[in-house]
């Protein structure tokens, strides 16, 4: 499981065996002398919800179309982030690929017209009336590129989110209960430090730390706050609520003794096998962990709740699937985007484990998985989505990262973070803004 960079920016990419694209001679879809061959790039492993969901689809596929020659090639995100571009502009291209979703990512290939515009065949297949708001955002793409508006350059099947995984034995141990208010899990958070125990897994030079940042400022922020960072529909005051407030609550947290004194310089594999090891009580991160947890836990009950005191939580929908501006068959790619969203797809994606965008979570037969997905269907049916901190702009990552460092080692004050990563967020806004 790639947990590195992937699961801080919803990326759902995994690094397999692939083909590097310069190989991939044979990767374009083709329909000249009668014979045609449809091609499929994605970057997902064997045992993958995803994987497992897309090979019923490409069943499907071929049953409907028996004289139709279907060929997957097996590529890494990394690839595709570096290659794309090149690769695009060129005939050898696949029929639809898997991509990521965003502005420097999907909305940099739309605005260069790399792939597709799809809004017919959303019109034509109803995505743009089945799939929720917060889901159909990362799907559209302006002329500049910025997602949430324009037409559709690519279309998800699956989601993501973040939440909170605990450790039930710890509570139950500790006389405990899940809070379901900011304030009740302060107090939990209090009982475990008293007890010498540092309540939250935590990393802060990968990806989850910024997670905890943004879900804190999320606490006490609306829609209107989002889409003004997310989206630039408005302007952020680094200086303000909710900002100021989830900064200063993260700030008293770490003084506190919620987050371990060390954690800056751990990775996000390192407070995720620590929680797995029952080394803490909670760890907040995202559903790309939940087969982890399902595989490696042994040794104690666990068990998960949505963050309380929220109506916002990070989480987007999965990559998208693009179809190349070159592409040979794209009739054949919007039916096969749709086969992925069919009921019959969408189940398995549940069953083994993957958030459907159309499923039914009560066909689900696992508990846990269950609950994951019906969690998830309560926020999309409350446009919840909040998407992830370091979407809006280029190299944002990087930025929070050292920021949440900063706040943990005591360099900066939460002021000073802000600051930084305000000057950082407005240059990279007027980029795209300006195009």
């Amino acid at each position: 499981m790639k947990i590195n960079r992937r699961a801080f920016t919803g990326l759902m990419g995994t690094t397999l065996l692939g083909l590097g694209l310069a190989a991939c001679g044979s990767g374009s879809g083709s329909s000249e002398g009668g014979a045609t061959t449809f091609v499929i790039w994605d970057y997902e492993t064997e045992t993958s919800a995803q994987a497992i969901a897309w090979k019923r689809a490409i069943e499907i596929f071929k049953d409907r179309h028996p004289e139709v020659e279907v060929r997957t090639v097996e590529q890494t995100f990394e690839q595709l982030q570096k290659n794309a571009k090149i690769v695009l502009t060129g005939d050898d291209v696949p029929d639809v690929m898997e991509f990521n979703k965003g502005n420097s990512t999907s909305g940099q290939l739309a605005s260069q017209g790399l792939i597709t515009p799809l809004t017919d065949y959303a019109a034509k297949y109803g995505w743009d009336s089945a799939l929720p708001a917060s889901l159909q955002t990362t799907a559209r793409y302006t002329e500049a590129g910025l997602m949430g508006a324009g037409d559709w350059y690519g279309v998800p099947n699956y989601g993501e989110y973040v939440f909170v995984y605990y450790n039930k034995d710890m509570f139950e141990q500790a006389g405990l209960t899940v809070p379901t208010t900011l304030e009740e899990l302060e107090s939990v958070c209090d009982a475990f430090v008293a007890q010498g125990i540092v309540p939250f897994a935590e990393a802060g030079s990968e990806y989850p730390m910024g997670q905890l940042w943004y879900q804190l400022v999320l606490t006490q922020a609306d829609r209107n706050f989002v889409n003004a960072y997310q989206l630039f529909q408005g302007d952020v005051d680094w200086r303000a609520d909710p900002i100021k407030a989830g900064t200063e609550r993260l700030a008293s947290w770490i003084g506190k003794g919620y987050v371990a004194a060390d954690s800056a310089g751990l990775t996000a594999e390192d407070a995720g096998a620590s929680f797995v090891a029952g080394r803490h009580p909670m760890f907040v991160s995202g559903s790309w962990w939940f087969a982890r947890m399902v595989a490696d836990i042994a040794g104690f009950e666990w068990d998960q709740f949505l963050f309380p005191g929220t109506d916002l939580y990070p989480g987007s929908s999965g990559n998208l699937w693009v179809v190349p501006a070159n592409a040979k068959n794209p009739d054949l790619a919007a039916e096969f985007i749709d086969i992925t969203l069919s009921e019959e797809v969408q189940a398995v994606f549940a069953q083994h484990g993957g958030l459907p965008v159309l499923g039914d979570p009560t066909t689900i037969e696992d508990d846990k998985t269950r609950v994951m997905t019906e969690n998830f269907q309560e926020i999309l049916d409350g446009d919840g989505l909040a998407f992830y901190p370091d979407w809006p702009v280029a190299g944002f990552y990087d930025q929070i990262v050292s920021a949440m460092q900063s706040l943990i080692n005591g360099s900066k004050t939460g002021a000073e973070a802000m600051a930084d990563l305000a000057a950082a967020y407005e240059e990279g806004k007027a980029e795209i803004v300006d195009v």
